[in-house]
């Protein structure tokens, strides 16, 4: 049910790069996360490398690459440890797929509160709700 954005650079190309990230977001977010891959949003979007700057240069002068991932998930689904976890998991697999990373690259986990975050029209809260009474409730 996260709702994922992953903005990138890199100067490796492929007609699959964006797949490839957005699976390799898929697999860890599943794994690491315990987040149902069948209700996982994800958006890929590239930025060119001219135009992300970190330590004042940009990433084409320094041949870096680098990411930032945000995620929204309901708040008190993850521990801090497993938080952790997907950040060094993630740098770790988007470092294999983009090249070398500039250390000013990002992840944010957004711990976003049950009743304000959702999807297909109910909250969270409300299907954690339904789920313990056995039953559902339609969008109101």
């Amino acid at each position: 049910m996260p709702l994922i954005t992953v903005s990138y650079t890199t100067s490796r190309q492929s007609p699959s790069l964006k797949a490839d990230i957005a699976n390799a977001v898929s697999e860890l977010t599943a794994e690491i996360l315990h987040k149902d891959p069948r209700v996982t949003a994800i958006v890929v979007k590239s930025v060119n490398a001219s135009d992300w700057f970190a330590g004042g240069r940009s990433l084409a002068e320094q041949k870096l690459a680098s990411y930032w991932i945000d995620i929204h998930v309901t708040e008190g689904t993850n521990t801090k440890d497993e938080k952790a976890a997907y950040l060094a998991a993630m740098f770790k697999r988007m470092a294999e797929i983009l090249g070398p990373l500039h250390p000013e690259t990002y992840l944010h986990v957004d711990d976003v509160k049950g009743d304000a975050y959702g999807f297909g029209g109910q909250t969270q809260e409300r299907r954690y709700i339904a789920g313990k009474l056995g039953m559902s409730f339609e969008a109101a």
